[in-house]
């Protein structure tokens, strides 16, 4: 029984140190707890609020293309989900931090995981993803470079996270 006591706190001790967790919030309640439970938190993890932080950072947006074309963040690299390929990126500084966005966090997390095991040093996702960026008034640009205050919400479920501003072409 002592073995496996200590056989037990090492492995809780190793899962432990490979998640990151962040402090990272917004400001919904039940969009907060969607997150906690929906994210592995395998990455490091940068808030909305935190993003003054991150001037020089390249922004890869793992949305569709569709989702992006309706608006993204500025100077955004679409690199899509289903379709990401370590090729799209190939040309890109790996010692650069790199911020990885989606609509919530899900996808982008994902993609951020694969960045960091092609040699990306530097890789955040952007917790709670494009909604929350939305839902904090940050500017955001349509596939011809305006500013937009549509946003593509994926489907009807997740449009719930979104707050009313006007939601855009392919939103619900």
């Amino acid at each position: 029984m002592k073995h496996f006591s200590k056989i037990l706190l090492i492995a809780i001790a190793f899962l432990s140190s490979c998640i990151t967790r962040s402090d990272s919030q917004v400001e919904n309640s039940g969009y907060q707890k969607k997150l906690q439970w929906l994210l592995r938190h395998n990455i490091k993890e940068v808030s909305v609020a935190e993003i003054s932080n991150f001037n020089d950072a390249i922004y890869l947006d793992a949305r569709e293309k569709a989702e992006y074309n309706v608006s993204h963040i500025e100077n955004a690299i679409w690199v899509g989900y289903d379709d990401f390929d370590l090729k799209s990126v190939k040309d890109l500084d790996k010692s650069k931090t790199t911020l990885v966005y989606c609509s919530v966090g899900y996808r982008s997390e994902k993609v951020g995981k694969k960045l960091e095991e092609a040699g990306f040093k530097t890789v955040y996702n952007l917790y709670g993803g494009m909604f929350e960026w939305y839902n904090q008034g940050l500017p955001i640009i349509d596939n011809q470079g305006k500013t937009t205050d549509k946003i593509h919400t994926y489907n009807e479920k997740w449009s719930q996270w979104v707050n009313e501003r006007k939601k855009g072409d392919g939103t619900f």
